[in-house]
């Protein structure tokens, strides 16, 4: 194995690599182009602080009732400004049953709190500004991981669903999934496989594009490979076929290219499973 592939290799297993500056002002232009939705709220938001303006939603009921719980409905009517990503009713009821009322007991408070602190970055961050970003540090000393991709923007695992509610303190965007610290987020089968996949995805295309086909290709073969074996899978036994009947394929094609684009066709239909 050659010392770009060993290169290559390093980055996918530990997860670390972030947008070039290249796509992140291509990502930034589409956004300009208004590829993500923008939340309009009734009156003059921009007058009320982010708690307040969460409160007058019925949408983030939840959120508001773990606000109190934690104690920091005062911090989040401070001055700051706050970049809030805030989790929906949906998003909350996406967690095992039971976990919500677990968080919102007084003896898990300091929990409660590192979840939502992880939720808040210091300082107004809108949407067009963050598109350009590859991370964030949250109030909790954390790193959130940001990504403009498929045309929405993600953070880490939570897709924005809306951006630039404009409040007198910062400015809300709306996640559809609770963002979970990495202490809490265990790694299970199903998140396995969709991220070998996605930083396959992301290191391929570097390589791909930069004229390494044959590592690309590499790449993509040990990803899949990795996928077919994780056991239990989310994916359906046609899924896993696809992935295997893509294998046997490039075991028997002698192009690299055709091979990168075999296995990329296979694993973009496997991360389908996850929308």
């Amino acid at each position: 194995m050659n010392n770009t592939i060993k290169l290559a290799c390093a980055a996918l297993l530990t997860c670390t690599l972030t947008t070039s500056a290249t796509y992140a002002g291509k990502c930034a232009s589409t956004c300009a182009e208004s590829k993500l939705k923008v939340a309009t709220t009734a009156g003059d938001a921009s007058q009320q602080s982010v708690v307040a303006i969460a409160a007058g939603n019925k949408n983030f009921s939840t959120l508001v009732a773990a606000v109190k719980a934690a104690g920091l409905v005062d911090a989040l009517n401070g001055d700051g400004p706050f970049t809030i990503f805030a989790p929906t009713n949906e998003a909350f009821a996406k967690l095992p049953a039971g976990t919500v009322e677990s968080l919102l007991k007084p003896e898990n408070k300091d929990k409660l709190v590192e979840i939502l602190t992880y939720h808040v970055v210091a300082g107004k961050v809108d949407g067009a500004t963050a598109v350009t970003l590859e991370e964030a540090t949250a109030l909790n000393k954390q790193k959130l991981k940001i990504q403009f991709r498929d045309a929405a923007l993600y953070v880490n695992s939570s897709k924005v669903v809306a951006t630039d509610i404009a409040a007198s303190n910062g400015v809300i965007h709306v996640v559809d999934q609770v963002i979970l610290p990495q202490q809490m987020s265990p790694a299970t089968p199903d998140s396995r496989c969709r991220m070998i996949m996605m930083n396959a995805i992301e290191v391929g295309v570097r390589m791909f594009n930069s004229g390494h086909v044959t590592e690309c290709s590499k790449i993509y073969e040990m990803a899949v490979l990795a996928v077919a074996e994780i056991k239990p899978n989310q994916l359906s036994k046609d899924q896993l076929s696809m992935l295997n009947d893509a294998l046997t394929t490039v075991s028997k094609e002698k192009s690299a290219r055709k091979n990168a684009w075999t296995l990329r066709h296979a694993m973009d239909a496997a991360l389908v499973s996850f929308e």
